[in-house]
């Protein structure tokens, strides 16, 4: 088979969609007089390609073949047939260096160095009839190295290449016109780390799939491109299918990433501030602890975001609270019965001036009708998770506490008495609170 024989694409994924998944797709090809058809199927094995007679209504099938029966190589042939028409792996790509050497202390070099429309990075690697055992780590080394290119950097590999070609051609208009904008400025080329890594070959190895969806579920954009090649008499055709993800799968893979991706970072957030509350509440114990207060005595460090103590009063209770924006002490009345907690929260609102007073600030009232339990709170803004706050809020929270208990101890006690022995009346009155006096 001689090797100047014109090489077409024969896959086409606009067109797949318009079928759908399980039709076969039709395909003019140029200077061929059948046309041909690509079954797409979800596996690579068993994919064949045949030629229509139309003229005879009967499939011919075509041979599949090899790059090295063939004598077809890596960079003669496919380098540069993917050079010529990027497209060909199914979107816009502007191939700015080939063969590219340009990395610090090593002699390596990737075989196609590209742009998408995002402006990110695309490293292609071919590997023709097998993928080998070791492309991954090849080819991740190069986005590594390529990960630090600058804006200048790229503007400077790209025009060396189109200096082979042309002694007029500007990187800079060439960049601009394929990313749609005005000026270079307006655009981020090769942003943080989200560099893109393309593998084609004709087969791929077990171990090499499976690292390339490992490292897509961790948000790693790879994708594996099958290319094959086929003979028909004196006519060569290549089929160029992306088989890693899969078409109708790479949205949803990519969401998934992203999701999973969105709960790590969210884990790890959540440790960290579990961390943080727990070295937080073992400080304020020990000065808690210093200062004799006995509510805490056997209360551990706890990693959420308060800790609390009985007040002495069945379902009455002190909360202390380390947020990141504010500490804050609380008197919370959450028994099971709501009508009770709304009655000793009205009785001690009642006496709201003298309890102010009492504790040496205003204080914030919060009935809640729309829930059991009412709440008393005092709040101070504070920048809570840096640690250099920490003595000053911890200093506050005790002081407010100490406060705290010794304004609400006696009225506590003594409304619940009250409500104890109104506990009668109320059963025989049907539960009306209100007919217990608060003297």
């Amino acid at each position: 088979m001689a090797v100047g024989h014109t090489i077409r694409t024969s896959a086409i994924e606009t067109e797949n969609r318009r079928f759908g998944r399980g039709f076969g797709v039709y395909r003019e090809v140029r200077g061929y007089r059948g046309r041909c058809c690509l079954n797409r199927a979800p596996r690579v094995e068993g994919i064949r390609v045949f030629q229509v007679n139309r003229s005879e209504n009967r499939l011919v099938r075509l041979e599949e073949r090899s790059f090295s029966d063939l004598d077809l190589r890596e960079r003669e042939h496919l380098q540069e047939w993917l050079a010529r028409m990027p497209e060909a792996l199914g979107e816009e790509l502007l191939i700015v260096q080939k063969e590219f050497d340009g990395f610090a202390d090593t002699r390596e070099r990737l075989d196609l160095l590209a742009l998408d429309k995002e402006g990110r990075l695309v490293v292609i690697e071919n590997k023709l009839d097998d993928s080998g055992r070791d492309v991954v780590w090849q080819a991740l080394k190069y986005v590594a190295y390529c990960s630090n290119l600058t804006k200048a950097e790229i503007v400077e590999i790209y025009q060396k290449y189109l200096d082979r070609w042309s002694a007029d051609a500007s990187a800079v208009t060439s960049l601009c016109e394929f990313l749609g904008v005005e000026e270079l400025d307006d655009v981020d080329l090769n942003p943080g780390n989200e560099q893109r890594l393309v593998l084609i070959a004709a087969n791929f190895r077990k171990e090499v799939t499976s690292t390339v969806l490992w490292l897509i579920g961790y948000g790693v954009r790879v994708q594996c491109f099958r290319v094959v090649p086929y003979s028909f008499g004196e006519e060569l055709f290549i089929d160029l299918r992306q088989i890693i993800p899969t078409p109708e799968a790479a949205d949803f893979m990519i969401g998934m990433a992203a999701k999973d991706s969105e709960e790590k970072s969210a884990q790890g957030a959540r440790k960290r501030r579990h961390a943080l509350h727990r070295a937080f509440w073992t400080k304020a114990l020990e000065e808690l602890r210093a200062r004799n207060v006995s509510r805490f005595e056997n209360v551990s460090p706890s990693k959420d975001y308060w800790l609390s103590c009985g007040t002495g009063v069945s379902g009455r209770n002190y909360a202390l609270i380390f947020s990141k924006s504010a500490a804050r002490v609380e008197l919370n009345l959450q028994s099971s019965d709501s009508a009770r907690n709304k009655w000793i929260f009205d009785r001690l609102e009642q006496e709201k001036k003298e309890l102010e007073g009492r504790f040496g600030d205003e204080l914030r009232w919060r009935r809640m009708d729309d829930r059991k339990a009412s709440r008393i709170v005092l709040s101070q803004p504070c920048d809570g998770y840096n640690v250099e706050n920490w003595p000053e809020m911890i200093d506050w929270i005790c002081r407010h506490f100490i406060r705290l208990e010794e304004t609400f101890s006696e009225p506590l006690a003594r409304l619940s008495r009250q409500l104890k022995s109104g506990d009668d009346r109320l059963a025989s009155a049907g539960g009306a609170l209100g007919s217990v006096s608060a003297d």
